[in-house]
């Protein structure tokens, strides 16, 4: 079946806000007492901030009330929008912006499907907002991936069938939703962690539309 739309995670996919979450999440560990290092930042890859902040506390060994949760939350949050305040086109992943043209040309619908709350930040700052069909971020959703509530939203956005969608995603949680909901996915990584998806690439520099015709 012909591909109608081409729905993108944002985080590893079309820009690396890892390393800002990274250095977040790792001043608030420090300032809880304890470290928090890049093996254990592996941990909280494309889960919610909530999920984030629960993971970091049980490596911390620290249990905290649900108000005491909410501060640290918000606090990591707002560390991380200072970073992601000054993010710049230069900013984007190669390719990204080859292929997101090339969809479009082919009349390929485009969607964003992203856990982040930050996301239209995020996209606003790199001047890609106009290339969305549809934005579905972690304001929108109540349900993390894998769940696939965030694509299957979506799909309801764009008006097309899930079996006429493919996600491209580069955590192992966003794989499992995207085949959850009934749709193709192209992982961006490593095939070893990525093995579920119907194909494995490098990052979009590596994506043609004759290898989206293929799946």
């Amino acid at each position: 079946m012909k591909t109608k739309a081409c729905l993108f995670d944002l985080d590893g996919v079309i820009v690396d806000t890892a390393k800002y979450h990274y250095i977040a999440w790792r001043e608030l560990a420090k300032e809880l007492g304890f470290e928090f290092t890049e093996k254990d930042n592996e941990r909280l890859k494309g889960v919610s901030r909530m999920t984030s902040l629960d993971i970091l506390l049980e490596i911390g060994g620290i249990t905290l009330d649900d108000e005491k949760k909410l501060q640290l939350a918000d606090k990591k949050n707002e560390n991380y929008r200072s970073f992601i305040l000054e993010m710049t086109p230069e900013e984007i992943l190669p390719g990204t912006k080859d292929f997101l043209a090339a969809l479009k040309e082919e009349g390929i619908k485009i969607a964003l499907g992203s856990a982040s709350k930050n996301a239209m930040t995020i996209l606003d700052r790199l001047n890609l907002t106009n290339l969305f069909d549809a934005i579905i971020d972690g304001n929108k959703v109540s349900n993390a991936k894998p769940d696939p509530e965030v694509f299957l939203k979506g799909a309801i956005e764009l008006g097309i069938s899930p079996s006429e969608c493919v996600v491209f995603e580069d955590a192992e949680a966003g794989v499992e939703a995207a085949l959850a909901g009934g749709m193709k996915c192209i992982g961006i990584g490593s095939p070893e962690v990525l093995g579920k998806a119907n194909l494995v690439v490098d990052g979009l520099h590596d994506m043609t539309l004759d290898k989206l015709a293929s799946l």
